[in-house]
């Protein structure tokens, strides 16, 4: 599995500690920056980390700012991207089995590096369950083309 990342400056410490996580573990990474603690935008980073699931260069994304709100509202932004900003393990796993989300969202200010690697792997290792939640992502995607 590839796994895209990307963070702002406030993000960047727990997108590192997930990148070595990662690696370490035997995912392959794709690192869209940011790459110091130096003031950036998130949604442009954001952005370019979701592209890369939207169009099937990754398999799953994980984006980093401050509360991780901010990144998963922009990731949401684009179509076929279902990004979950998750806090504890029960809601990361549920949002790949329920939800098929593509994309996890983490806040550096509000989730602690050891925890974040837990939520982190269960995002990772849970599959989506299908059956009578298929119906409801098809709800999701028909959203996606009337409203836009």
């Amino acid at each position: 599995m590839k796994v895209a990342l990307a963070s702002d400056h406030a993000g960047f410490s727990l997108k590192e500690a997930a990148r070595e996580f990662l690696e370490g573990e035997g995912f392959m990474v794709r690192d869209f920056g940011t790459f110091s603690e130096d003031p950036v935008d998130y949604p442009d980073l954001a952005a370019q980390a979701a592209r890369a699931v939207q169009q099937g260069e990754c398999t799953r994304g994980i984006l980093f700012c401050g509360t991780g709100v901010g990144v998963a509202i922009t990731a949401n932004k684009l179509k076929g991207i279902r990004a979950a900003c998750c806090t504890d393990c029960y809601t990361a796993a549920c949002s790949r089995e329920h939800n098929d989300a593509n994309i996890l969202t983490l806040g550096t200010r509000v989730t602690g590096p050891g925890l974040a690697m837990k939520i982190i792997a269960a995002f990772l290792q849970t599959s989506f369950a299908g059956g009578r939640h298929q119906a409801r992502i098809e709800k999701i995607k028909a959203l996606e083309e009337v409203e836009r």
